[in-house]
């Protein structure tokens, strides 16, 4: 899976995922897999991430990728990982060269016209729209997006379960990432798969 729209349209939410203790790993994929949301972001905030993404990888129907990669180590430490997808909260022209070269479909968060036009470059067209809300919102995409109409996006930052239907009504937006879905510590199976449920209907 090369392109990131196949990534994007696996599930309308892709869980954000902030994971301290690898032994959560595999318990949390299953859930979120069982509630029906199979794109899973895991972000490279813990000193755990890249066990997690390797255990995660090893449950059925989970695509895993690393999210908050800022570099071109970054990249190749997730790719080593078991990582099927990349999501950085920005972009550099290293970091987007290296990931194209990789061949494993990238995300780069764009928060303006300048990011896109960037990426458009590059040959990119596919975006994480972040921080979202603090970016302005949807009144925000709404406006970048216009000159843009080849582009599409992934809002995340401040999105809930309750807003994340107005954000997926967007044409350009494909999916939505989401950190609701597993609160931190210790994994409620029963709560994240209902959660997950609820997040696969939108």
């Amino acid at each position: 899976m090369t392109n990131p729209s196949a990534v994007m349209k696996l599930s309308p939410v892709v869980p954000v995922l902030v994971i301290e203790d690898a032994a959560y790993a595999r318990p949390i994929a299953e859930a979120l897999v069982a509630g029906g949301l199979f794109a899973l972001e895991v972000t490279l905030r813990t000193a755990a991430a890249l066990e997690v993404i390797t255990e995660m990888a090893k449950v059925q129907g989970a695509v895993v990728g690393a999210g908050t990669v800022l570099n071109e180590a970054d990249l190749r430490s997730s790719i080593d990982a078991g990582a099927k997808f990349i999501v950085s909260p920005g972009l550099t022209e290293p970091l987007g060269k290296a990931a194209i070269a990789s061949g494993i479909p990238f995300l780069p968060g764009i928060a303006n016209a300048g990011d896109i036009m960037r990426g458009l470059d590059l040959g990119l067209t596919h975006f994480k729209f972040f921080p979202a809300e603090a970016s302005g919102g949807i009144k925000a995409l709404k406006a970048i997006t216009g000159p843009f109409g080849q582009c599409k996006f992934c809002p995340t930052g401040g999105i809930t379960q309750a807003s994340a239907p107005d954000w997926l009504a967007l044409d350009a937006v494909l999916c939505v990432g989401g950190s609701w879905i597993v609160p931190p510590g210790a994994p409620d199976v029963a709560a994240i798969t209902a959660l997950a449920h609820k997040a696969s209907l939108l």
